[in-house]
């Protein structure tokens, strides 16, 4: 008798069912997830699951938690004593899920991934809220540190081409960008009379909140958001659920996105989707995203007088308004659909593990809770 029993099937050449793939199980493990609708965290992340399951990837979730309000970054802020017992339920909550490999979300994720023992695929995402414990602060900041994370993982996704660039340079093997999935309505409007601003986000110093304000006073300046510098928009909504969002980018005329750091810019992205004008500080990923002239402005960072001025310039002229809201929208719809971006996901597990699985027809898949 050929092959032995050890848990896996040894299957023989020649038969009807030796090439066959077993389904892909992947356990997505991420400390930052929406946890109702109007929760920004990670929502992402919540999409990019959704997608690989209707794929037909088996996906377990595992999102570690923390008690108090807010995110699991702040919340340790505030309570650092706690951060020993919530890396070891989460490496004990890994273990537990049956998966061939892991997609950590977020670089300290991976740390995780190691101590559960899992083969794992990374991806980086810069976000700026996690201040110095965000990917890219951390890549300049300790890349000794960074470099002993990546250089574990077998695949390190990139949702930028700055943040690629930073893997590599503190030593991962395999680095590949695939942004995130962007969903393009099926229809858009010109926007609201009178002419609105639109910002959307965290509002904290990172986001640039203090040049927005400096830039927009006395304008229409519609604030979608939440966070540490709140006082300084007390008319801001607070964070919306997806629908209410996306009927904000349609009123608006102009989205300004004058971030200090951006691993990549969802916001930027989510209102070119929708055709609109936008406005971007020249940093990170942001200056990926929007081509100067073609599909939006950019403008020198923490600079609240160029930002007022490219605001002004796109309230004054309509139809270059129209022009590059056009053009971005295209570009989205040609760089970040879910379809492309979930098949190159997909790809890049296979390849992690070496090719030995495939997705299986759509299921739905079981969540799992650190």
């Amino acid at each position: 008798m050929s092959g032995t029993w050890d848990g896996v099937e040894r299957r023989r050449a020649g038969r009807p069912w030796a090439d066959l793939q077993r389904p892909l199980r992947v356990a997505v493990f991420t400390t930052s997830y929406p946890r109702n609708d109007r929760d920004p965290s990670g929502r992402f992340v919540a999409e990019a699951v959704s997608f690989l399951r209707a794929s037909g990837v088996h996906v377990d979730l595992v999102v570690p938690d923390v008690r108090g309000q807010g995110g699991v970054v702040e919340k340790l802020r505030r309570a650092p004593w706690r951060a020993p017992g919530l890396l070891l339920r989460s490496v004990r909550a890994l273990r537990r899920v049956d998966a061939d490999l892991v997609h950590a979300h977020w670089l300290l994720s991976g740390v995780v991934a190691i101590l559960a023992r899992k083969p794992f695929v990374l991806t980086l995402h810069g976000s700026g809220s996690a201040g110095r414990f965000s990917d890219l602060e951390l890549a300049r900041n300790a890349p000794w540190l960074v470099g002993a994370i990546v250089r574990r993982a077998r695949i390190v996704i990139a949702v930028s081409l700055p943040l690629a660039d930073a893997a590599r340079a503190c030593g991962a093997r395999d680095v590949r960008v695939i942004p995130n999935g962007i969903t393009v309505p099926v229809h858009t409007v010109d926007g609201e009379e009178p002419a609105e601003v639109l910002y959307a986000g965290r509002l904290s110093p990172e986001k640039g909140i203090e040049e927005l304000v400096e830039a927009c006073a006395g304008l229409n300046l519609v604030v979608a958001g939440d966070g540490p510098l709140r006082t300084l928009v007390p008319q801001a909504l607070g964070f919306l659920s997806p629908d209410e969002l996306a009927e904000r980018y349609r009123r608006a005329a102009v989205v300004v996105c004058p971030s200090r750091s951006e691993g990549f810019g969802v916001v930027c992205a989510e209102a070119m989707a929708h055709g609109k004008a936008v406005v971007a500080a020249a940093v990170g990923g942001l200056k990926e995203l929007v081509s100067h002239g073609r599909t939006g402005l950019l403008v020198e960072p923490e600079n609240p007088q160029a930002l007022r001025s490219a605001i002004a310039e796109l309230l004054g002229d309509a139809a270059l308004r129209r022009r590059l809201g056009r053009a971005a929208r295209a570009e989205v719809a040609e760089r970040f659909a879910w379809e492309n971006v979930t098949a190159a996901t997909v790809i890049a597990y296979r390849d992690a593990i070496g090719g030995t699985s495939t997705p299986a027809p759509p299921d739905e898949s079981t969540a799992a809770a650190a």
